[in-house]
């Protein structure tokens, strides 16, 4: 067969969580990449090869939007039978899809309460958490596919403490330090009177980010407690430097540092929630108790949470006693992430998803009517004006793109 799958297509999350279905799909079928982002990234042997198209930009102002011209025409020229979506929150390239004759799935992250239903436009879905697999227990081809990781290339080292007299914590926030909960971690950690290390690596500036916790990070920094390392990394990632992961996310839709860390040998601390607790090895791991609940503001189908702080400093205190004790969990961690999270394990399970799920028209038909109705009402009158003049708008949001009043 030959399998498109639409998506961010660059170092982030949902990038990786591509490069791995694309991994397992060619060895079966030809696999070709709609890149709805990342295109500063061609001619990167890492991203880019002769089955990688960057899709035309589209002005349209709409989480996940993409020309339809220049779909459909990849579509015909790459001889697409199946279009899987990564994260795709736009609904009207379902409607293509149908008309072009062609079956669609998705992998689930983000989702609300209403546009819940609409995801019968899909003719299978992919759930790789226990949580989202919960939600859409409805659909007559939901599969729950449980998430893993390349543990060839997320691999230890060695299993030595990084450094010889102290426990060294590692973290990692990406983009989303506000969303990984880097400022709980910050305060947890400065509460910790014995001798320890925190490595944070993010994309973003963190006092920026999370400008609150300015003067913890400064004054952490000035006593060698705190390291920040700035900069995007390809995978493996630097879990290398660090003897236990740390994360206290808000919320995740799946939480790749969590697995990708403990396939490194890093026991992992984090929030006894779903879906991160989903993946915590018990044996070498341990659960933050939560403070309190609370619903995002652009209405996601699951609530954050909080991680009580006490709870955490305590955590992170219990490794920095047992710190003679690192070696042999770290050997224990990568034994246990071997058995449970070995992406290739999966390879027969989602290859046969592709091939016998079926096509239901009629049920499509309705989904993808009431998906296009909301999707037209939610949007007004700037999104139509965007749909029927794209020349006038494509000028205009040019114009203020030039300005600085907001980034592409």
């Amino acid at each position: 067969m030959n399998i498109g799958i639409v998506t961010m297509w660059f170092e982030r999350g949902a990038g990786y969580v591509s490069r791995q279905y694309r991994q397992i799909l060619n060895q079966k079928n030809k696999v070709f990449v709609y890149a709805r982002s990342g295109k500063h990234l061609k001619g990167d042997p890492f991203w880019d090869d002769s089955n990688i198209t960057w899709g035309k930009y589209s002005n349209l102002p709409v989480p996940t939007a993409i020309d339809r011209l220049d779909f459909e025409a990849w579509i015909k020229q790459k001889k697409i039978d199946i279009v899987f979506f990564n994260e795709q929150q736009w609904w009207e390239p379902l409607d293509w899809c149908l008309h072009l004759g062609i079956k669609t799935g998705a992998y689930i992250d983000y989702y609300t309460e209403e546009t819940i239903p609409f995801f019968a436009a899909y003719d299978f879905l992919i759930c790789n958490t226990q949580r989202h697999y919960a939600a859409f227990s409805w659909h007559p081809q939901v599969f729950y596919v449980p998430w893993g990781t390349d543990i060839d290339l997320f691999k230890p080292q060695n299993f030595k403490p990084v450094d010889s007299r102290k426990i060294v914590f590692f973290h990692s926030c990406g983009y989303s330090p506000q969303r990984k909960g880097t400022d709980f971690i910050i305060q947890a950690f400065n509460n910790i009177s014995n001798s320890s290390k925190l490595i944070i690596h993010s994309q973003v500036d963190l006092i920026r980010e999370i400008p609150e916790q300015k003067d913890i990070i400064q004054a952490l920094e000035q006593k060698d407690l705190l390291k920040i390392i700035n900069k995007t990394v390809s995978a493996p990632g630097l879990y290398h430097l660090g003897d236990v992961y740390v994360n206290a996310s808000r919320l995740e839709g799946l939480g790749l540092p969590s697995i990708e860390s403990q396939a490194c040998g890093l026991p992992l601390i984090t929030c006894d929630h779903p879906p991160m607790n989903e993946f915590m090895i018990e044996e070498t791991g341990r659960a933050v108790r939560i403070d309190r609940l609370w619903s995002r503001k652009d209405g996601y189908y699951w609530p954050q949470c909080s991680p009580e702080i006490n709870s955490l400093t305590a955590i992170l205190d219990s490794y920095i006693e047992n710190f003679s004790c690192i070696a042999d969990l770290k050997r224990l961690t990568r034994f246990h992430a071997e058995q449970r999270f070995n992406w290739m394990d999966r390879y027969d399970l989602i290859n046969g998803i592709f091939e016998t799920s079926t096509v239901d028209i009629s049920r499509k038909k309705d989904a993808v009517k009431q998906a296009l109705l909301f999707e037209r009402d939610r949007q007004g009158i700037v999104y139509r004006f965007a749909k029927n003049y794209p020349l006038a708008w494509n000028i205009y949001s040019s114009w203020r793109y030039k300005k600085g009043n907001f980034s592409r």
